[in-house]
């Protein structure tokens, strides 16, 4: 890989955390108990959260330009690794068996296509 696709992987793996934080606001947010359907979805969370949306889908088209496709969802798995973490630090969930085990497998997935892919 040259330093160019380097750059542009960097430039989604920020795009795909961005992503994952955006949605830990939202859930935060839909834990709260609102007037009505105007304050649920016109609240500055929620706005943060879709404009933050909306910076990672311009930074995913940026980092087309210099990552092969194929190496496009590979990286983005990287969000339930990112979501696993804030779900077990922020909202305080169990991590089973079966989703350590779907962990590993994502890593391993990942590991494999970056060192023979």
């Amino acid at each position: 890989m040259d330093k160019y696709t380097i750059l542009y992987a960097c430039i989604l793996l920020v795009g795909v955390f961005i992503s994952a934080v955006s949605q830990v606001l939202l859930k935060k947010e839909a834990q709260v108990v609102h007037k009505g359907k105007i304050q649920e979805y016109l609240n500055l969370r929620v706005i943060i959260a879709y404009t933050m949306f909306v910076g990672t889908t311009l930074l995913s088209v940026l980092a087309y330009k210099g990552i092969p496709l194929s190496m496009g969802p590979v990286l983005e798995a990287t969000s339930y690794i990112y979501v696993t973490v804030f779900g077990v630090k922020i909202f305080h969930e169990k991590v089973g068996k079966r989703k350590i085990i779907a962990l590993i497998l994502i890593l391993s997935g990942i590991v494999v296509y970056s060192l023979f892919g």
